[in-house]
Formats: structure tokens, C-alpha cells, sequence
């Protein structure tokens, strides 16, 4: 994939030890709700007195003034040593790339329809981190929280993606992204406020899984459409990249990890869909560039 030397986006909020140089990362910018309720429990006391409160106005000083001093508390996640952080930062910037890329492609898409397209945040981290939607570790892997309309990667994902998967390559890690994104989108449109309730009414979990593998196709089918738009308008596309992206899908389809950790699958309990399905609703998005395409019967 074609990407150096492109914009990057600054909608970025780098929990990563040390953070990177490009886009929004650190101090400077605005706590995240996550950070500010996990250090609500340390930050209350200090509210009851002139120290504590000359501490606070301390750390905000430091804070807008590009420094974060809360980062080491509030993040809940350290860089391992044996992270090579120049690799780890040109990642970060790739993302903060593609991540730009999603923006410019579902602003155009949005205002074609007559909508503004609000940017999601991406939560860069590794370990564990705090979120609107709860605690976030790597064993979570990259989500989407509708709460707090933020995107959060942990970079690991990517390695245990090639080592454990087979499923490396640049393409394949935005096809990740966009698939989160494709979330965001959704929840812009208020799908998942509207399969949220249609679960509230399921009967079983077996008809809250099949409601959930439905959001989870149309969001694959978003990934495409975005990877349509992207090559029209960037010319990013290098040969076997559309590859790459087909095999991470299929990679990680409910059957085939089901297979892998256990060795049978359990349809009814199938939370993203099959390898086939993943695949087929990316190319639907991709051979289409139309969002209308994306029906899956939600």
C-alpha cells in the first residue's frame, strides 16, 4: 500500500509509552473521559483542599503545556522493552495515515447524502488501557465503543495478526481499521442503537448472535466501500493488497478460529461470521462502492 508521505490524522489519542511525533499524542490536547474517570477515585480528595488543588492546577499547567504527567498512571500500558520503537512509530503513523484516509473518504460519502461525517478518535496503545465501554487489553483485540466514539488499537494485535493468523501485510492491518470504522458509521446511522434493542426483544442468545454477525458483515462491507473510495481518490493500491485484506477476513471467520482453538465450530454461537461470509461482504463493498450495497438485514 502506497502511503508514506501522506497526511496523517491528528484525531489521535497515543497512550503508548513515549507516544510518536506525528498527529495528536501526550499533553497538549484534551484528557480523554476514559482518563479522567479512571483517575476520578485519585483526583477527588484533592478537591477537599488548597494543596490538593494547587497539585491539580500544577498538572494541568504541565498537562496543556505538552506535558503529560498523568500519562503513566492513567494509560495502564507500557511499551514492552523489546518493542523496536522506531518500527512501533512508523506503525503508529501508517494508521494515523489510514485513519486519514477513512476520514476524507466517509466526509465525501456523508455529504453526498446531505450529512457531516464526525471523526472518530483512535486510541493507540499496548497492554491495557481505559475506555467508555469499560476496560481495554490486548486480549480484547481492536473495537469500536459507540460511547465514547473512539477506535482502540493495540498495536500487538497486529504481530499476533501475521504470527498466529498468517494474516500480514499493510493492507491487511487497514482493512482491520476500516472495519472498525465501519462501526463508527454504523453507529452514526443508529444501527447499533437499533440492534441494540432488537436484542433487548431476541429470543436466546443464538438470535442475539446472529443480530450481532449481521452488524459485523455490514461493517466488512464498509471496509470495502472505504477501499474503493481510498483507490479512486488516493491511488494507494499495490499488487496482492486486496489479497491481503481478503485473507485477514478470512482468517479470522468465526469457523476458522473456532477450528483452530478446538477443532469443530459452533454455528450458533458465531459472533462475526464465516471465513466466506467476511470475504464475500469486503468484496461486495469493494466491487460496489456503494454503502446500499451493504444490506446485510439488520
Amino acid at each position: 500500500m502506497r502511503w508514506e508521505d501522506r497526511e496523517e490524522s491528528s484525531n489521535i489519542e497515543d497512550r503508548r509509552e513515549g507516544g510518536f511525533s506525528g498527529g495528536s499524542s501526550g499533553g497538549g490536547g484534551t484528557p480523554s473521559l476514559g482518563s479522567i474517570m479512571f483517575l476520578w477515585p485519585i483526583i477527588r480528595p484533592l478537591l477537599s483542599t488548597r494543596f490538593g488543588w494547587l497539585i491539580i492546577g500544577i498538572g494541568a499547567v504541565l498537562y496543556f503545556g505538552g506535558f503529560n504527567p498523568l500519562s503513566n498512571i492513567s494509560s495502564g500500558s507500557k511499551t514492552p522493552t523489546h518493542i523496536n520503537k522506531k518500527l512501533d512509530d512508523k506503525e503508529a503513523r501508517f494508521m494515523a495515515t489510514v485513519l486519514r484516509d477513512t476520514e476524507i473518504v466517509w466526509s465525501d460519502i456523508f455529504k453526498k447524502y446531505g450529512a457531516k461525517y464526525p471523526k472518530p478518535i483512535m486510541v493507540l496503545y499496548r497492554g491495557a488501557t481505559t475506555s467508555g465501554c469499560g476496560h481495554a487489553s490486548s486480549q480484547m483485540g481492536p473495537f469500536y465503543c459507540p460511547a465514547d466514539h473512539r477506535v482502540y488499537l493495540d498495536l500487538g494485535f497486529f504481530d499476533e495478526l501475521a504470527k498466529k493468523y498468517h494474516a500480514s501485510g499493510d493492507f491487511a492491518e487497514a482493512y482491520v481499521l476500516a472495519h472498525e470504522i465501519g462501526h463508527h458509521v454504523q453507529n452514526l446511522q443508529g444501527t447499533l442503537d437499533k440492534v441494540q434493542m432488537l436484542k433487548q426483544h431476541a429470543r436466546g442468545q443464538k438470535a442475539e448472535n446472529q443480530l450481532q454477525v449481521k452488524v459485523e458483515l455490514q461493517a466488512d462491507c464498509y471496509a470495502g466501500v472505504w477501499a474503493n473510495h481510498a483507490e479512486r481518490r488516493f491511488h494507494m493500491l499495490e499488487e496482492g493488497d486486496i489479497e491481503e485484506a481478503l485473507n485477514a477476513a478470512s482468517s479470522i471467520g468465526d469457523d476458522t478460529l473456532q477450528k483452530q482453538a478446538q477443532g469443530y465450530v459452533v454455528p450458533d454461537s458465531f459472533t462475526h461470521g464465516t471465513s466466506a461470509q467476511r470475504v464475500h461482504w469486503f468484496k461486495r463493498g469493494f466491487e460496489t462502492g456503494d454503502i446500499k450495497s451493504c444490506d446485510t438485514g439488520i
